[in-house]
């Protein structure tokens, strides 16, 4: 122990110096490299534009290598089946799959009412679309069947195709729940053809389009429609069809004017039952860790609620409604009509892209937490054919349930067994269904509207998008409102307007800015956010936050102009003026000299005289002065030539400070368009103008940072010429602004000293 306490000193004292000599070292670092301008730049990477690949060659192309990988990617279960570690997973997605069924089951009946339809619909909707994407789908933790959205929406639809009847006879309700039925299974089928349509285009980026605020603001808004939508049920009125703009304010002021109507029986069941149920949830969140799968409240509501209507008569005693009549048994596949296919088409589509944003969103997070991949096309087409083929079973459009995906996920479901295991389990009761006769509607809504909790907890999202993001606030509150004021469906289109019009003016008005150096660095930087950021001397360098395009070209060159502190167009009149001037000048000048002239010869004509008595001596003076008169004109040409010489040693009288304007504190401009992502005509032109405007008041101008397909597609507009060659065009703003120091724009009697980076 002595001898190491007493080599330690000597180590750190050994260590020091060479500590002290890399400080030293990394002080001096330093790097230079020769300035790049874009001709220089392709000639050192041998630049070369990327050949074309013809892909639709590619898909063209058989073989069975290629016939079995497409086999494999459109049946996701040819491949992680046969890796399936039974001895790991199994259990868990047994007990998931059992947990998820007992959800679904009282869903299933619950939203069933939701789009109005009988309940049973409910329950073939739980079945057939479940085992149909434990084939085809990619996420593992998903639970695809009945969700609340979807069924308003499909609600929504059936309502205004098969309205109440006026009566409350059978016959009309049977005839009403038979053309409901034809509807919801017809659109069903739309939807999952569009869906199916789009997943195999690879059409699946199109849920981009919905941002993440507009998704939560249009899914909180259908949670308020919803819950309007079960007051209904929990009161015991009879309340007119309502559909199309307005539909949830004039259903909210009928329930408001027929609640006198109201049964207490009814209302006794529902807040009854809703109690049970909030009280089962805490219990299930407050003992989470402790309980190894959740109390399976609603099903204990169903079969408690059954018992008691059951036993007290609550139908013919309080006049409570009941379900009724459930049938036993699968239904036979029934062909959608295809005459409703033009009254479906626009809410299809719309329910098609909700689905499909729901699913994906929930897909993606669970991938995300648990390291595997989710194909969003392959979901397209997965979901698609759950709809097609469960349309065809008379099943209603589905997705996937936040709640259920939560207890198949939290109760140690790994795999789509686990919903393979709740369909089968559904498929039994749908066979064996001899129970939930007598049971309360109320209960029912009691159901769907507990089930909210969730979605309406996302109004807490306005508070926090306020502190965070403004723009995404108002993309909220414009979903929310419009799908409140509009329904679900014109809702969703105004709002996604609205998104992509608001992207538009975010684009319309970037942050501009004038960049300078930051000390001892080639670093360049807003001067009006970085106070130790100099301008450069003598030079320029203006950048834009976002991409120039038509929408916002000419807000470009404005703020170019108001930031560079010159007015530019100003300046370019005046000097056109100026200049015109100088031309009328001279043309009177000139014209006056021709009129001077005119008269001059004029006068020698007239004073000419022949003397007839002349000498000899006097013929030959005229002889002489004939020679005289010959050389004359070549005497005036090298007048000419020299008064030419003469005036091209004069100053250029066409200069800024020859015509007395004010001349820019800065001989270059440099463009940084490191944030130009793509290159149209309108830009184009406007890079040209802007060339073209400041080398008139004698500015020369630069560009910088550019990447790659942005240059090709300058070459291909044609944008570069004799006057704006790649050599105007730099790797980086630090050498623009070195080559600009270095080669100054002459400019007469004004030296600009050349500050050395």
């Amino acid at each position: 122990m002595g001898l190491a306490d007493a080599s330690g000193p000597r180590d750190m004292q050994a260590l020091l110096p060479a500590t002290r000599a890399m400080e030293l070292r990394k002080q001096d670092y330093h790097m230079e490299r020769p300035l790049l301008n874009q001709e220089h730049l392709e000639e050192l990477g041998h630049w070369g534009s990327a050949p074309r690949t013809r892909q639709w060659r590619t898909w063209l192309q058989c073989s069975r290598a290629r016939a079995h990988a497409l086999l494999l990617q459109r049946l996701p279960i040819l491949v992680w089946l046969p890796r399936y570690p039974v001895r790991d997973w199994l259990l868990g997605d047994l007990l998931s799959g059992l947990s998820v069924a007992i959800m679904q089951l009282p869903q299933g009946l619950a939203y069933a009412l939701l789009a109005g339809l009988p309940p049973v619909f409910g329950l073939y909707s739980s079945f057939y679309p479940v085992f149909i994407y434990f084939l085809f789908g990619t996420s593992r933790h998903i639970s695809v069947g009945t969700f609340a959205v979807m069924s308003v929406m499909v609600g929504s639809v059936t309502e205004s195709l098969a309205p109440q009847a006026l009566n409350d006879s059978t016959i009309n309700e049977t005839a009403r729940d038979a053309a409901r039925v034809q509807v919801a299974s017809t659109l069903s089928v739309l939807v999952g053809l569009f869906q199916v349509g789009l997943g195999l285009v690879h059409f699946g980026f199109v849920v981009t389009y919905l941002s993440e605020p507009l998704v939560r603001g249009y899914t909180t808004a259908a949670a308020v429609q919803v819950f309007v939508s079960q007051l209904k049920y929990v009161f015991e009125l009879h309340l007119s069809s309502h559909s199309g703009p307005l539909s949830l304010i004039y259903t909210v002021l009928e329930v408001c004017w027929k609640l006198p109507d109201s049964k207490v029986g009814t209302m006794v069941t529902a807040a009854v039952a809703g109690v049970v149920l909030v009280l089962v949830k805490l219990l299930n969140d407050k003992l989470q860790q402790q309980l190894p799968m959740p109390i399976p409240g609603e099903l204990l509501t169903l079969i408690g609620a059954t018992s008691i209507s059951y036993g007290m008569d609550l139908k013919h005693r309080f006049k409570v409604s009941v379900v009724g009549n459930i049938p036993t048994g699968l239904v036979s596949p029934v062909a959608p009509n295809a005459q409703l296919f033009s009254k479906l088409m626009g809410s299809a589509f719309t329910i098609a892209l909700v689905g499909f944003a729901i699913a994906i969103s929930l897909g993606k997070i669970f991938a995300l937490r648990h390291s595997y991949r989710v194909d969003s096309n392959q979901e397209l087409v997965a979901l698609g054919l759950s709809n097609l083929i469960g349309g065809i079973f008379r099943c209603f459009p589905v997705s996937c349930s936040m709640s259920r995906s939560l207890v198949q996920e939290s109760t140690g479901g790994n795999s789509q067994v686990a919903g393979a295991v709740s369909s089968f389990f559904i498929l039994l009761i749908i066979v064996k269904l001899e129970l939930f006769h007598d049971l309360p509607k109320a209960v029912l809504a009691a159901i769907v509207i507990v089930n909210l909790k969730g979605m309406l907890r996302q109004l807490s999202d306005i508070c926090s998008l306020w502190k965070a993001n403004r723009a995404d606030l108002l993309i909220w509150l414009v979903t929310f409102i419009a799908t409140i004021l509009l329904n679900l469906d014109l809702g969703l289109v105004a709002a996604v307007i609205f998104s992509l019009l608001l992207v538009v003016v975010r684009t319309q008005r970037p942050h501009y800015s004038i960049l300078g150096q930051v000390p001892d660095t080639d670093i360049y930087r807003d001067v009006a956010e970085y106070s130790e950021a100099k301008e450069v001397p003598g030079v320029k360098v203006f950048r834009s936050s976002a991409t120039v395009y038509f929408a916002n070209a000419e807000f470009y060159s404005d703020a170019l102009k108001q930031r560079c502190g010159v007015d530019v167009d100003l300046l370019i009149s005046q000097k056109k003026k100026l200049l015109k001037k100088q031309e009328q000048l001279k043309l009177k000048q000139l014209q006056k000299e021709k009129k001077l002239q005119k008269q001059a010869t004029s006068s020698k004509d007239t004073s000419v005289s022949i003397n007839v008595n002349t000498s000899l001596e006097d013929m030959s003076n005229n002889v002489e002065d004939c020679k005289v008169m010959q050389v004359s004109p070549g005497d005036k040409m090298e007048d000419a030539t020299a008064s030419g010489q003469e005036d091209s040693k004069a100053p250029d009288v066409s200069t800024l400070k020859a015509l007395g304007l004010p001349q820019p504190d800065f001989h270059s401009l440099i463009l940084d368009l490191s944030a130009l992502s793509f290159v149209d005509t309108v830009c184009l032109k406007s890079l040209k103008n802007i060339f073209r405007d400041f080398r008139e008041i004698e500015v020369e101008v630069y560009m910088a940072a550019c990447h790659s397909p942005v240059v090709s597609q300058l070459e291909a507009g044609h944008f570069f010429d004799a006057s704006v060659t790649k050599k105007h065009l730099f790797a980086s703003v630090h050498d623009a602004v070195t080559f600009a120091l270095q080669h100054p724009r002459p400019v007469p009697d004004s030296p600009v000293s050349v500050t050395r980076l």
